[in-house]
Formats: structure tokens, sequence, C-alpha cells
């Protein structure tokens, strides 16, 4: 069954870190792109960072830009998102999602570049003390 499964939320102390995984079951990853999205109640999903199915481009928001560094692991059919020197704001539910894009270079931020049924369940961040 194709699944996508996100995890390694929890509660962090400002400047600490966390990584998050997206793993696929039931397909492979390999022709796909991601995007880890962060969602804070009342507002919609935005985008933190894609990769390309290639590996060979990844974008970041601005906000995490120097922070956050996502990556693939194609033997393990995880990408990950490490969310380093963490903040208040970065806190909410984060979601990766899966798209097939034919340019294999390309990836997006847009929650509107994925289907209803390409995203994780969602993972928690808590930033705080």
């Amino acid at each position: 069954q194709y699944q996508l499964v996100d995890s390694g939320g929890g509660l962090v102390q400002p400047g600490g870190s966390l990584r998050l995984s997206c793993e696929a079951s039931g397909f492979k990853l390999d022709d796909y792109l991601v995007g880890w999205f962060r969602q804070v109640p009342g507002e919609e999903r935005e985008g933190v960072s894609c990769i390309s199915s290639d590996g060979s481009r990844r974008n970041y928001a601005d906000p995490v830009k120097g922070r956050f560094t996502i990556s693939r692991d194609y033997a393990k059919n995880v990408v990950y998102l490490q969310m380093n020197n963490l903040k208040g704001d970065d806190s909410g539910v984060y979601y990766c999602a899966a798209a097939y894009w034919t340019n294999r270079a390309a990836c997006s931020m847009s929650a509107g570049s994925y289907g209803k049924n390409d995203w994780g369940k969602g993972t928690r961040v808590t930033v705080g003390s």
C-alpha cells in the first residue's frame, strides 16, 4: 500500500535539534520529489523545504536557511529533514509529501503541487522550555 510515514518530532528546547524522517512504504521514493511542510492551527500548510528526485536541487524557505538541511537516502527509501538551532516559530505539525515529476531536477514547496493522497500524517514539533 502506497504510504508515507513522517516521524521524528518531539519537544525540544530553543537552540536544540531534531531530525525528521519521511519513509515510503509500498513504493520506491527514488523517482519522487519530496517536500516538507509546517502547519500551525488556523493557518495553511507552508513549505519548509523540498528535494528533487535526483537530489540535485534542494530549496528552503527563508526562515530556515542555514539551519535546516534536507537529504535523502535512496537505500533506506527515506528523506530526512535535519533541523538545527530550533526556534519557537519552528513549532507546528510537519508533513512530508511526495510527487512524481518527469523533471528529476525540480522540486516544489507549494502544497498544491502534491495530490490529496500524497501526504504523511504529520509529526509534531514543539520548541519551548
